[in-house]
């Protein structure tokens, strides 16, 4: 069975669920993916300031698959899959994005480390600019 949510960062930078899903209404595994797509959203976000890049869009969708037809106590993740979509504002700043979800992604993020521990993670990146001169 396949498992996603999606989170976003509102207008002030905080990150909160999309189409108006309610944290209440989730189950325990949606839950776990929450709380890891949070966890990297928060380490970019963090990145990405210390490189003073401003992100314009930050939108992250973690999945997972799970081994059973239905969500139950016993279900088990065989697969994660955590896509990064975010727009800045130069495409000189693209690189710095990049590096900064590549360092979140694979360094800094303790809960996807934690997934990583349970089943295999991919992960995709993909960034736009809305202005083409830094």
């Amino acid at each position: 069975m396949h498992q996603s949510i999606t989170i976003h960062a509102d207008d002030k930078g905080h990150l909160t669920l999309a189409n108006h899903c309610k944290l209440e209404k989730l189950n325990p595994k949606e839950l776990l993916l929450y709380s890891t797509a949070l966890c990297a959203g928060m380490t970019v976000q963090s990145i990405a300031e210390k490189e003073r890049v401003a992100l314009l869009k930050l939108e992250i969708r973690m999945s997972g698959e799970l081994d059973t037809e239905k969500v139950e106590g016993r279900s088990q993740f065989q697969s994660f899959d955590i896509a990064y979509n975010i727009e800045c504002k130069h495409i000189d700043d693209q690189a710095k994005v990049s590096r900064a979800v590549r360092l979140a992604n694979d360094k800094y993020c303790g809960g996807l480390e934690m997934c990583r521990k349970i089943a295999p993670v991919s992960h995709s990146i993909s960034i736009v600019s809305i202005e083409t001169k830094g």
